[in-house]
């Protein structure tokens, strides 16, 4: 039997909508279920979709959910129709020069000037809302191999939360740490540490499976091109700031990914489907249509899965 991971990479709201779509498309054209996935790894807006596919919530309810539909419980559906608004809270004087050096001594330019960037203040409650109401009494999902993925605030480095390797923490915290977008939500101490959102280190940390004995690995990154594709105009200028350097990463990390053995699939919005999603990802009005651009287009992309389809 295949053993295949999913990876979920960040994309805000909107990216998380069409990642949504996506998620419908595989599992209708290729008949497998992505709960079903040996390791399930979030960052960011895909570490809140790793956590309700980790607590046994289907596609055809996050399409449900999207859509306001009573299909869907009713954390879930005020999740995907209350997000947070399109522009953050103002935010308060911070950064982090020891971040400001990680990010040079790596030329990483995404994480040099998260250390320039203030510290958020947005409220991240629909967050807690939505994970108190899946999982109990500080739990991790039932899943076997949920990864949170966010990044140390101070270093750069990457902490995939669930993992044997992570400290151990309540998963409310975990996804907040994931969320934790620079300048728009504030920090998360765990264990004594900050962290901040994983996506500032990578988009989708692909890499994280190299290990994991995985025959074929599906990763979802709306944050991500694989053919160039870009959003037009002003807007669009100002998102490739942050595509274009995610593009680069997760394309080195999927090559690693494909030396250690493994089949990768990887799924990116086309041209056409980021002209529908816009260039804030975080805006509320293009949720509805990121999620449907996935939902016409993805199909017409995917390849057969190993074994083939069911």
């Amino acid at each position: 039997m295949t053993r295949r991971g999913l990876v979920l990479g960040c994309g805000g709201t909107v990216g998380s909508a069409w990642q949504v779509g996506a998620l419908a498309a595989v599992q209708e054209h290729w008949g497998w279920d992505p709960r079903d996935a040996a390791v399930i790894v979030g960052t960011s807006g895909g570490a809140s979709l790793a956590t309700m596919l980790g607590s046994g919530v289907g596609t055809e309810e996050l399409v449900a959910g999207q859509r306001g539909q009573e299909a869907a419980r009713e954390s879930v559906r005020r999740f995907f129709t209350e997000p947070p608004a399109a522009l953050p809270a103002f935010p308060a004087l911070g950064g982090s020069w020891s971040l400001v050096k990680a990010g040079r001594r790596d030329r990483a330019g995404l994480m040099t000037m998260t250390g320039l960037a203030p510290t958020g203040r947005t409220n991240p409650a629909f967050l807690d809302a939505l994970v108190d109401d899946l999982v109990k009494d500080d739990a991790w999902v039932r899943h076997p191999a949920v990864w949170v993925v966010a990044m140390d605030a101070k270093t750069g480095e990457r902490t995939a939360f669930g993992s044997a390797d992570a400290p151990r923490v309540a998963l409310r915290d975990a996804v907040r740490a994931s969320w934790a977008v620079p300048g728009w939500y504030p920090p998360v101490r765990v264990d004594g540490r900050s962290y901040l959102d994983g996506g500032v280190a990578s988009t989708a940390s692909a890499d994280l499976l190299i290990g994991q004995n995985l025959d074929e690995v599906v990763v979802l990154a709306p944050m991500a091109t694989d053919d160039g594709s870009r959003v037009s105009g002003v807007g669009g200028l100002l998102e490739g700031l942050m595509r274009r350097p995610m593009s680069r990463g997760l394309a080195r990390e999927v090559a690693a990914l494909a030396a250690d053995g493994a089949r990768v699939t990887v799924i990116c919005p086309s041209t056409a489907e980021l002209a529908a999603m816009g260039p804030n990802f975080m805006n509320p009005r293009r949720r509805l249509s990121g999620m449907r651009t996935a939902l016409a287009n993805v199909p017409q992309r995917l390849g057969a899965p190993l074994g083939g389809t069911r």
